[in-house]
């Protein structure tokens, strides 16, 4: 008796266990992560320098405009916001440069971040 009773129990608790097949292969899973559009990073046309000091990079689509924040080497900004973006680059000592559109696209869950490198020419 007692043994038909255990193997009751592990019958149900067998079946009331959830398990891998229940993810079906078109479920996607986002991650919580916080994902930049755009990565620039902006240097000297002569040297190949990255420029660092007295540089304003801006971001802009169509109304909406962001300046974009320094770490590092690099330039970031458009968090999580797909669009077409031009990319002003204004530097002391180098003639300001305005980019060609560049399209930051999204996926089910995040931006896809596109990595833009950017030579400003020396007055």
């Amino acid at each position: 008796m007692k043994f038909w009773a255990l193997m009751i129990l592990s019958c149900l608790t067998l079946i009331s266990c959830k398990s891998d097949d229940d993810v079906t292969d078109d479920q996607v899973i986002c991650t919580t992560e916080f994902v930049f559009g755009l990565l620039v990073q902006v240097r000297d046309a002569n040297t190949g320098g990255i420029v660092l000091n007295d540089i304003t990079v801006t971001a802009t689509d169509g109304d909406y405009s962001e300046e974009l924040t320094f770490s590092f080497d690099t330039f970031f900004g458009a968090g999580e916001r797909p669009g077409n973006y031009t990319i002003t680059v204004e530097a002391e000592g180098y003639l300001t440069l305005i980019s060609n559109v560049i399209e930051v696209g999204a996926d089910e869950c995040h931006v896809i971040t596109e990595r833009v490198e950017l030579e400003i020419e020396p007055l």
